[in-house]
């Protein structure tokens, strides 16, 4: 299992599938390599996949400092590729992973080919948030209704319930997480703010959205694809937070067109 290092000294586990030209996929919030398992196979087919599990997750180092922060995840990213021999790659961030990669494409726009923002936000104070309902349900003291208001956030109730019983979802968070870390990840997403940030973003950019996301609700798709030059926009009917895994007949292949296209 290949670990980079980070600035910090931090081991970071990541796992390069597939060949072809490199493809980094970013997971969300609390979550590790693991998010990406039910598509991850369809990139790798046509692209060297990197996955990696955030610092805090998997098999990561998970350092309780505050060394936490979407800016600093991306720095993270950074040394993952350094560690890999990759000098340049596609990315596809989703949810806070998305965050993520808003400051990779800003910050090191050198290692960013092309880009794809998944059912994610620009952060406070300028993104949507979601509203009090969704919190008071996440919070709720029964952890078994919580965990179901999760996943209905997640995905349609019908396509959860075709899943059967015993089904494994790899959104739900990593379940190996000490406490500091979680906090620390809840922590960094919530003060994500790239909004001044996004102008720099060069990169061909995708914005992809489910229009009935209210985890990450849907206008933060249009606000990301106003403030990043040239940026485009796709929004899946009917979708919630998990689209690139329920919808992924057409989210995968719609990613995968825009990644092979060549820039003018």
């Amino acid at each position: 299992m290949p670990f980079a290092q980070a600035a910090d000294g931090t081991a970071l586990h990541y796992e390069v599938h597939g060949s072809g030209r490199p493809l980094v996929l970013l997971s969300g919030q609390s979550n590790s390599r693991r998010w990406w398992d039910p598509v991850r196979d369809g990139f790798a087919a046509a692209h060297r996949t990197v996955v990696l599990d955030w610092r805090g997750t998997g098999e990561s180092g998970r350092p309780d400092t505050d060394t936490y922060s979407t800016p600093g995840f991306a720095r993270d990213v950074v040394a993952v590729l350094d560690h890999a021999g990759i000098d340049r790659a596609h990315v596809y961030g989703t949810s806070m992973g998305g965050r993520v990669a808003q400051w990779l494409a800003a910050d090191h726009p050198g290692r960013v080919d092309r880009l794809v923002l998944g059912c994610t936000s620009p952060g406070a104070p300028h993104g949507v948030e979601r509203g009090p309902e969704v919190r008071a349900a996440l919070t709720q003291a029964d952890g078994r209704a919580a965990r179901r208001a999760l996943l209905e956030l997640m995905y349609t109730p019908g396509w959860i319930a075709r899943q059967g019983e015993g089904a494994v979802f790899h959104t739900l968070g990593d379940p190996a997480m000490p406490p500091h870390a979680r906090r620390r990840h809840l922590r960094a997403s919530a003060r994500h703010d790239a909004w001044d940030a996004l102008p720099r973003i060069a990169a061909p950019t995708l914005v992809v959205h489910g229009t009935d996301d209210v985890f990450n609700p849907t206008a933060n798709a249009p606000l990301l694809a106003e403030r990043i030059p040239g940026a485009r926009m796709r929004l899946l009917a009917g979708a919630r937070h998990a689209y690139f895994e329920e919808f992924a007949g057409v989210a995968t292949p719609l990613v995968l067109d825009f990644l092979s296209e060549t820039s003018d």
